[in-house]
């Protein structure tokens, strides 16, 4: 009990961490699945891009599985759920519009390959 007392501080931030992570899962899982799904494929872009930052051109299968690590972590729940067909077609997806950004946006080009074409 005295150990309570002298350390309430870290009672109040497992309290704190836990009302805000389930606030969160709530709102994500109170979503519209087509909306779930909406959001996934937004994050598959930024992961796609972190991916080609990370790894670079020509390395195919192993940037697929790093977004499906970077998936399994942010998506837990929806991982389980989902085939990984399923999930390499939004990836497939995601990397033909991160190709298409990256022709027609020189300054998302800078950030991603570190040159200027």
């Amino acid at each position: 009990m005295m150990w309570l007392v002298e350390n309430w501080f870290v009672l109040i931030a497992v309290l704190a961490v836990s009302a805000v992570g389930s606030v969160a899962t709530y709102r994500f899982y109170g979503l519209p699945s087509a909306k779930q799904i909406e959001t996934i494929k937004e994050w598959l872009l930024y992961a796609c891009i972190e991916a080609e930052k990370a790894l670079g051109n020509g390395t195919g299968q192993l940037k697929l599985r790093y977004v499906y690590d970077l998936f399994i972590t942010r998506f837990p729940a929806v991982a389980r759920m989902i085939s990984f067909t399923v999930f390499s077609g939004w990836v497939d997806a995601a990397l033909e519009e991160m190709r298409i950004m990256l022709t027609q946006n020189k300054a998302i080009r800078e950030v991603v390959k570190g040159d200027v074409a």
